[in-house]
């Protein structure tokens, strides 16, 4: 199979040629790395890393497909993915199926074939910036440095009440005695089944719920989750 080309640019003008993965197309974040040997699944569906393009360092991506149960939110909101070796073939008995469908199904744009670690080594030491990825640029640096400029910048970006639960909701045994009001500005599943496990009763509240409305419940104790975007925000 032919491989269609793609093109990763950074802020500073440094360029990577590829491969395409996932959706046609082009699309930019603030550029970010990840170092986990497994859980690309996680990474990719956890609400922290919306609006961003997630590096992933370990060789190979997609070699055990998708599957339900390891998502940390209902969809992904990552701004694309720059991985090495991307596997469209994958092992897993109970995948529910290739991360490459997944990737389309959610409009996801990506770039494989790419030195990540050589990529990661630029950013430890150039520092966070933007970035965009494209399948439609191939020979328009010009072109693709102006779609690059016009991504917004992280710094004061808002984006935890864009990911958050819009009304609140209850997980957990309700005749617990535990009560733990836990604040949504992007939390994944996994918290809130670690919390439920060990016999909690959690009520997720939205990223601007006032801590009026939380004491109205009369919590035994606030849970902060962490989110994307600017923290000073």
């Amino acid at each position: 199979m032919i491989k269609q080309k793609a093109t990763l640019l950074l802020a500073d003008g440094t360029v990577f040629h590829g491969s395409l993965i996932g959706n046609p197309g082009t699309n930019g974040g603030e550029i970010c790395f990840n170092t986990g040997m497994t859980g690309y699944q996680e990474i990719y569906t956890d609400p922290s890393y919306t609006g961003q393009i997630i590096v992933t360092t370990t060789s190979h991506i997609g070699n055990y497909g998708v599957i339900d149960e390891e998502v940390e939110s209902d969809h992904p909101t990552i701004g694309g993915i720059v991985v090495n070796t991307f596997s469209d073939v994958y092992s897993r008995l109970d995948a529910s199926g290739s991360l490459q469908d997944y990737l389309v199904r959610n409009g996801i744009t990506g770039i494989a074939d790419v030195d990540t670690r050589q990529l990661v080594r630029h950013l430890r030491s150039k520092g966070a910036m933007n970035a965009i990825i494209s399948s439609e640029f191939e020979d328009d640096l010009d072109g693709l440095q102006a779609k690059l400029d016009e991504v917004p910048d992280m710094d004061g970006l808002e984006l935890s009440s864009t990911v958050c639960t819009q009304e609140p909701y209850f997980i957990g045994d309700e005749n617990s005695s535990i009560k733990v009001a836990c604040m949504d500005f992007g939390i994944k599943k996994n918290i809130l089944r670690n919390l439920t496990d060990r016999g909690v009763y959690c009520k997720v509240f939205p990223a601007k719920a006032t801590l009026a409305e939380m004491e109205e419940w009369a919590p035994n104790a606030y849970f902060l989750s962490n989110g994307p975007g600017d923290p000073a925000v």
